[in-house]
């Protein structure tokens, strides 16, 4: 499978369990992997048939000013639906790096999605289709 690969995506979001660490955006690294077929849009040198990374980066940067998340493992499984949702590969990887202890380098969270082989459709779109919506923390 063909790869788009962003490193270190620097976004601000406001995540974290203690009340003081949710006072304010906190500066993240992303890393993500787009898996998709690459073969019309190298065919026709065309971005409409490609995944627009630029578009990727935008949506993401702007994110982070309407959300917010306690733990960055659930901010990583957002970030992969919402890439399967509205970008469309067939499988994402999100990593997300935090810097919050002075100890460490900094503290990650990787997740990886992918799209049911048979319908098409996410983890996420299937849940919410059993469950008769988008349960209210995926919005």
């Amino acid at each position: 499978m063909d790869t788009i690969t962003i490193s270190d995506l620097e976004v601000f979001y406001t995540v974290g369990v203690p009340d003081a660490e949710r006072l304010q955006p906190q500066r993240l690294l992303l890393t993500l992997s787009l898996e998709s077929d690459f073969t019309a849009a190298a065919a026709g040198d065309d971005l409409n048939a490609a995944i627009d990374y630029s578009a990727v980066c935008r949506r993401l940067r702007e994110l982070g000013s309407s959300r917010s998340w306690k733990l960055i493992e659930r901010l990583a499984v957002d970030l992969a639906h919402l890439l399967l949702e509205e970008f469309g590969p067939t499988r994402v990887t999100v990593e997300v790096r935090k810097f919050i202890l002075t100890e460490t380098r900094y503290v990650s969270a990787r997740v990886t999605r992918e799209r049911t082989p048979v319908t098409g459709e996410t983890a996420h779109q299937r849940v919410a289709r059993q469950v008769g919506g988008v349960p209210a923390g995926w919005r």
